[in-house]
């Protein structure tokens, strides 16, 4: 059982912003554990509802009146200090905190939080290792950043010491945890907007791992040359994995894949035969996610058994390369990746699948980054034989960088390949409903609205029938 003795001053929380993938989970283990929980969220959703369901008095709204004394408030990073229920807290003295360092008081409250990293790769891999702890009853707490079918949502309650959780990099939100164990998958150019630069992504790590206590585990990427620089900054047990690197602690050979794009391989443990793994996923970067998880599962001694039937069973996050239906009989699939590096991982694992011409609907996300990597945005695109474009998704910007998606298809068309920039949803489900063919692969890929164009599709195509 966690220890809340040192959250116990606090026996009655209000959450601003509740309904948030990380604050709805949150909510569930305080209420789970005794806690008197309420919260406000801006609109009605299914997370609200489900909180509901659990006796968590929700309020859709944010209103003054909604703070009824509580010991406590936490809000979420997209809630700013001029929201009224935050000016409330503060004219009565309540004590106010952000999700991240609430979070990072409930990590102290279990004797085994375990942390996975990394700019790439987070849900997915805390899926298979919270699939892995579940299997072999271990009966983990998990926080997951999306939606996993396999337990109905984002989270989890356990009654464990095990609290499994993905920790995001971002504005360094990580370092407010206490892990004892980490994964590391990737370090990556990403979120200039605050790191400005890859020297400080990288130490930003460097500060992360060193929070690792000396009985701790951490499990770095060895085909990453910038993870392998973390174990120097810690005392604690280092494990390694790999594909292309073989001079690490668990890597995989014999690597194959069937029509689906789904791959099975051989896994050895130094020079010994580990066993055979089969995914239900796509991808080679999803055979480097499934080495992580069983590297540190090994070292928790769950058995290969455990390890095999988990990550057959999990059939991928929401959202991560998720298949929505067929158009046309073309096939559409909607993924969250919005970085250069993902989207080439999603069009490689696309190319394992066996279909006739691809088609790409992308959606950037962030002015910042739209304009940062935009030459790797390009390149990343003329992987795909059909592209799209839909207008940059603001997210928490303003277009101060004099940047637009028309700029993107530019670039794209300048590199000899045909881009068409389409910023009505309408109109880009009228031009696929009128263009693609049998066998052909639809992708929507982005992290915001883009989502929306694969049902407009599957709408339209029952509409027209």
């Amino acid at each position: 059982m966690p220890n809340f003795e040192r959250l116990n001053k606090f026996k009655k929380i209000h959450m601003i912003g509740i309904g948030g993938v990380s604050m709805s989970g949150i909510a569930e283990i305080l209420n789970n554990f005794g806690f008197e929980v309420s919260g406000s969220n801006n609109v009605e959703s299914e997370a609200t509802q489900k909180l509901r369901n659990s006796g968590i008095n929700v309020f859709i709204g944010h209103d003054a009146k909604n703070i009824t004394n509580p010991d406590i408030v936490v809000y979420s990073a997209a809630i700013k200090q001029d929201n009224v229920e935050i000016i409330a807290a503060k004219e009565k003295n309540i004590p106010i905190i952000e999700r991240a360092d609430f979070l990072g008081e409930l990590t102290r409250c279990y004797k085994d939080t375990i942390t996975i990293a990394g700019t790439h790769g987070k849900s997915t891999t805390t899926s298979m290792v919270s699939l892995c702890f579940l299997e072999a009853l271990k009966d983990p707490s998990i926080q997951v950043g999306a939606d996993i079918r396999n337990i109905n949502g984002n989270y989890k309650i356990g009654n464990s010491e095990y609290f499994i959780i993905e920790a995001c990099e971002y504005v360094e939100s990580f370092l407010k945890f206490s892990p004892k164990s980490d994964i590391i998958l990737n370090i990556d150019n990403d979120h200039l907007d605050y790191f400005k630069n890859f020297e400080n992504i990288k130490n930003a790590f460097i500060k992360y791992v060193k929070l690792l206590p000396d009985d701790g585990l951490l499990v770095v990427n060895g085909d990453d040359s910038n993870c392998l620089e973390l174990p120097n900054y810690t005392k604690a047990t280092c494990r390694t994995y790999g594909i292309n690197n073989k001079n690490t602690d668990f890597f995989a050979v014999n690597i194959v894949f069937d029509n689906d794009g789904f791959p099975e391989f051989d896994v050895y443990s130094k020079s010994n035969f580990y066993g055979r793994i089969k995914l239900s996923i796509p991808g080679m970067h999803n055979v480097l996610n499934s080495l992580a998880t069983i590297a540190l599962c090994d070292y928790y001694g769950i058995k290969y058994e455990s390890i095999k039937n988990a990550l057959a069973q999990f059939t991928g996050a929401v959202r991560r390369f998720e298949f929505k239906g067929k158009v046309n009989n073309a096939s559409i699939y909607d993924d969250y990746g919005h970085h250069p590096t993902e989207i080439i991982a999603t069009a490689k694992a696309l190319m394992n699948k066996k279909y006739n011409k691809s088609w790409v609907v992308f959606q950037p996300h962030t002015y910042s980054r739209t304009k940062n990597l935009m030459d790797d945005f390009a390149k990343a695109l003329l992987n795909f034989d059909n592209i799209i474009i839909l207008d940059i998704y603001a997210a928490r910007e303003k277009n101060t960088y004099g940047i637009t998606s028309q700029d993107l298809a530019d670039k794209i068309c300048s590199l000899g390949k045909n881009a068409l920039y389409i910023p009505d949803f309408n109109e880009c489900v009228k031009y696929l409903k009128e263009n693609v063919k049998e066998n052909d692969i639809i992708l929507t890929q982005g992290a915001g609205t883009v989502t929306e164009i694969g049902p407009m599709l599957l709408k339209e195509n029952s509409e027209s029938k």
